[in-house]
């Protein structure tokens, strides 16, 4: 039976993800720093993947959109600009008989969950996410700054940059993939909330008036992009914000979520109208005209902007999670992940039967075939069932096998992850062959 609605528990993942080598603790030797996470070999190759694809659809498809690739520390007026100085906080709460905090809006009750104390936390202060340091050689206030809480501010501030250089129209986007850093006061469940981790966000400027059609069609756009990587859709919902939940830029803002079983529904990504108000801000406190010259209507106006924010990470989560599956095969448990070929780390394994010396120079020679077309792995360990097994577990589509009779007919066997279906085909048509296997349905 396939694990489809069965429950499939955080750490089933977490201990695949390191025996597997997708995400290890970082600092383990050290005993871990709680917050932090490492992407181990197929864990950098999906998160390039995820990446790749978000770029693909946000940039490359689209000819209203450019990139940018800001720093990671900015003037610290920008974050009071944005209000992430006064308002980026928390209500964070202490128990007063084990001291271990937690955020007081994640509590179900007033029992302490690490010792049971009841009726022991102080009040709830409110504690500021981002992470200071300092610029130069002297730990003096003037020369604190912060390690950004968001990517987004740096494509308002490079706005007039962008419209100057790129000569755009309109309405148009900025895009950036980058890491960002939040102080969480409970990091949790995995990669889902960490403290340092990457956003792929696009901030899309338009015409006052437009916005509302825009921030529509932003969300069944964004919807469709997980729907294309292979996520179920009875696991998303978009849920849109009541009013006492925006923040206080948004017109309306709207969460594409994911049910993560007995966890229940969680944002997977923020799609935001942000009106004018951060052109604005930045315009006030750097005393910089932040405006777009509209050639119709002969003025300058400040943009509305529509805002789709994602992290890499929880993306990442997202799709181990729903591709995750579970069935009996012939009395054995088989383990696999349903991975789309555009996010899977190994799109190819190349299995010789048997590690006989008349079989390796044979397969090595195919294995370099396919190398410059497909990330591949090679693999002559053990029998070719548990091969075929530890491909499944990875999420590689395809593998393939060379065997005796290759030898003679010069031909290999395809063997499909998802249906185990096996064809044989003609090494010299071997690249095209898997190349149409990989492609979207």
């Amino acid at each position: 039976m396939t694990q489809e609605s069965t429950e499939l528990q955080f750490d089933t993942l977490v201990s695949l993800c390191k025996r597997r080598g997708f995400v290890f603790p970082s600092s383990e030797i050290y005993g871990g720093i709680g917050g932090f996470w490492d992407y181990g070999p197929l864990g950098v190759e999906m998160k390039n993947n995820i990446k790749r694809e978000w770029w693909r659809a946000m940039v490359q498809e689209r000819d209203d959109v450019v990139g940018i690739d800001a720093s990671i520390i900015m003037n610290p007026r920008v974050w009071e600009a944005s209000g992430h100085v006064a308002v980026f906080t928390d209500p964070m709460v202490d128990c007063k008989n084990c001291k271990h905090r937690f955020r007081a809006d994640h509590l179900d009750s007033d029992v302490c969950p690490d010792c049971g104390a009841k009726g022991q936390f102080t009040e709830a202060r409110p504690f500021n996410l981002m992470f200071k340091t300092y610029v130069g050689p002297v730990e003096e206030s003037a020369n604190e700054v912060y390690l950004r809480p968001e990517t987004a501010q740096a494509m308002f501030t490079n706005f007039e940059n962008v419209v100057t250089s790129m000569r755009r129209k309109l309405p148009f986007g900025i895009a950036q993939i980058g890491r960002s850093f939040r102080n969480e006061i409970t990091p949790g469940n995995f990669i889902f909330r960490d403290r340092e981790f990457e956003q792929m966000e696009m901030e899309y400027f338009c015409k006052p008036g437009t916005d509302e059609a825009l921030y529509a069609g932003w969300i069944q756009e964004r919807l469709n992009w997980h729907l294309s990587l292979g996520v179920r859709e009875e696991n998303l919902r978009v849920r849109p914000h009541d009013k006492k939940e925006l923040s206080h830029y948004s017109k309306g803002t709207s969460d594409i979520e994911y049910h993560f079983g007995a966890l229940g529904w969680s944002e997977l990504e923020g799609i935001a109208n942000r009106t004018d108000y951060d052109l604005k801000q930045h315009a006030e406190f750097s005393g910089k005209s932040l405006t777009y010259f509209d050639e119709e209507a002969n003025e300058h106006i400040v943009p509305y902007v529509i805002e789709p924010a994602l992290g890499v990470d929880r993306t990442f989560l997202v799709l181990l999670y729903d591709g995750y599956r579970e069935e009996e095969v012939r009395g054995e448990k088989r383990v696999y992940l349903k991975l789309d070929p555009a996010v899977a780390p190994i799109k190819v394994a190349v299995l010789p039967l048997s590690r006989n010396e008349k079989l390796t120079p044979l397969a090595r020679d195919v294995h370099a075939r396919l190398r410059p077309h497909f990330m591949t792995q090679f693999d002559d360990a053990q029998s070719i069932g548990r091969r075929y097994r530890r491909q499944d577990e990875i999420g590689t589509p395809l593998c393939v096998t060379v065997d005796f009779d290759s030898l003679d007919d010069n031909a290999v066997t395809i063997r499909e992850r998802d249906s185990m279906e096996q064809s044989r085909v003609r090494i010299e048509e071997l690249v095209d062959a898997l190349r149409e296997k990989l492609q979207p349905n």
